[in-house]
């Protein structure tokens, strides 16, 4: 068919020519009696009548086989090895190379030609160097196959097919037809259809006799272009559903700039220690410095002085059983402002408030608190790494806790996951001892991978902020985006988070249940 134009006029026209040509005889094949009508028209001439049960019709599809211009040339002149021979079998006493694309006029029939008429015995390579025809007549099989495409669009026999598309001497493509029959109401007149009906119609009664355009309930809506929740997010409810099922509380995590006080110090981070580096942390330009430690609401009585003062100490001189880093601890150094690099700033935090608490007992009570937000890391961004990245923290204060109940809860936390058989190896945090890291047998990969850290926080850390010193805190933490990227099978976290993220990718991404295949 033509290619296809869309107009409206045309496609009226046509429909009138349908049903007058389907009066004359049916059934009416299109591509016999519109050949020239594009495949646009023509569906939107039937859909129209079919609407009205004027016509039925079917869609017959075939592939046809198209010339591509050297076979066009081909189909001409002869094949590329019969052109080689006929050059030869005229010239006697043979020809050089040079001689053959001079007679023939085209190098690059030579180069082909050569070859397949050698492979079919049809000319020899004489002492001298020439070609020679040695056959005495040949029969030019790749000139009838292209005829033969070429006078019905098709060969008989598939693998020929095959064979001159895979050698780019031909091309194939769809075409669509359609086979049309008369409808039940079938008229050589199209009837005016009202769409809707209106309060004149009814006061004058004309609805009576008036036709009603049918409702097409197979007709697709508009693509309605909604919301949707970004995998992270997905992954992160589920997240959140478990913690809850496992009391859990939720720490407030809006502060996204922190004082090293919090971020490094009150987490026995030391002034000296790497991860405070500039190629490590972003440091805040303006303002530099953060406030003193202060109360945040007007119920916080608690001593900030104090805990100050705990903290500088346990750096500098050793104190609860601590002997300290023993190095001149920096008030300044404190204060500087940074993007927070961990959410265990805001469990430093919520630890000194639950310090000022009291129970029944007259000590603080046991917690469960867990964040998932945003923190930030200056490093070399690549298909792992981000400047900026989800952690998923959780953290249980109680008393008498054990490294054992810590791995057990681990096994707990992660199986709700969907990772069992967790192995664990030892690790270094300052503000954890023991510290573990978590790993997990990863079925997709075939080998385990690091899914998390862990560890019981120091004594020191703890007694600095007032805890008493029976009370044991776990912590651990892993990132949310390494178990989405193993749930959607991504292997590029660029494509996860950022700008290069797929917005179909984000709308079409299915739901997540964690523990489930």
């Amino acid at each position: 068919m033509a290619p296809p134009t869309n107009t409206t006029a045309s496609s009226e026209d046509l429909a009138t020519d349908i049903l007058a040509a389907l009066d004359k005889s049916q059934p009416l094949l299109s591509s016999d009696a519109f050949p020239n009508a594009t495949f646009v028209d023509l569906k939107a001439a039937l859909d129209r009548l079919a609407s009205r049960e004027m016509v039925k019709y079917d869609t017959i599809e075939r592939q046809e086989a198209l010339l591509e211009p050297e076979a066009e040339q081909i189909a001409a002149n002869g094949s590329h090895e019969a052109r080689v021979f006929e050059a030869l079998r005229k010239a006697v006493e043979g020809l050089s190379v040079k001689e053959l694309e001079e007679a023939i006029g085209d190098k690059n029939v030579v180069k082909i030609g050569q070859g397949k008429a050698f492979k079919e015995k049809w000319i020899s390579k004489t002492k001298d160097g020439k070609f020679t025809a040695v056959a005495d007549k040949i029969n030019d099989t790749t000139q009838e196959q292209i005829k033969t495409v070429q006078q019905t669009k098709t060969h008989p026999d598939p693998k020929i097919l095959a064979d001159l598309k895979k050698r780019k001497l031909i091309r194939t493509q769809n075409i669509f037809s359609f086979k049309i029959h008369k409808g039940p109401k079938f008229a050589l007149r199209i009837p005016e259809e009202a769409t809707d009906l209106t309060a004149d119609m009814i006061a004058s009664g004309a609805w009576k006799t008036a036709t009603f355009k049918p409702y097409n309930f197979k007709a697709l809506g508009a693509t309605q272009n909604g919301g949707a929740l970004h995998p992270l997010n997905k992954v992160r409810q589920e997240l959140r559903n478990i913690f809850f099922e496992m009391g859990f509380e939720e720490m407030p995590t809006d502060k996204f700039v922190e004082s090293g006080f919090w971020n490094f110090d009150a987490l026995f981070v030391p002034q000296q220690h790497p991860a405070r580096d500039l190629q490590d942390t972003f440091y805040i330009s303006d303002p530099k410095a953060a406030d003193f430690p202060r109360a945040d609401s007007p119920d916080d009585t608690k001593d900030y002085q104090a805990y100050w003062d705990n903290v500088k100490a346990v750096h500098q001189d050793g104190k609860y059983g601590s002997i300290g880093y023993r190095y001149p601890w920096s008030g300044d150094e404190s204060l500087r402002l940074v993007l927070r690099t961990h959410t265990t700033a805001i469990s430093a935090n919520m630890l000194h408030k639950l310090a000022a608490t009291k129970g029944p007992d007259g000590r603080p009570l046991p917690a469960r608190y867990f964040s998932i937000d945003r923190v930030f890391r200056n490093e070399t961004v690549d298909a792992t790494h981000l400047a900026e990245f989800h952690q998923v923290e959780g953290v249980i204060a109680d008393y008498g806790l054990t490294l054992g109940g810590l791995m057990e809860f681990m096994e707990i936390f992660f199986g709700k996951m969907g990772l069992h058989d967790l192995q664990f190896k030892p690790a270094y945090n300052p503000y954890t001892e023991p510290s573990m890291e978590i790993f997990a047998y990863h079925k997709g990969l075939g080998k385990l991978v690091e899914i998390g850290n862990s560890g019981m926080f120091r004594a020191e850390m703890l007694e600095s902020m007032g805890l008493p010193k029976d009370m044991r805190v776990f912590g651990w933490g892993l990132s949310l985006e390494r178990p989405t990227m193993i749930k959607y099978g991504i292997s590029n976290i660029r494509e996860l988070l950022g700008h290069k993220v797929d917005l179909e990718f984000v709308q079409g991404s299915p739901a997540v249940l964690l523990g489930q295949e």
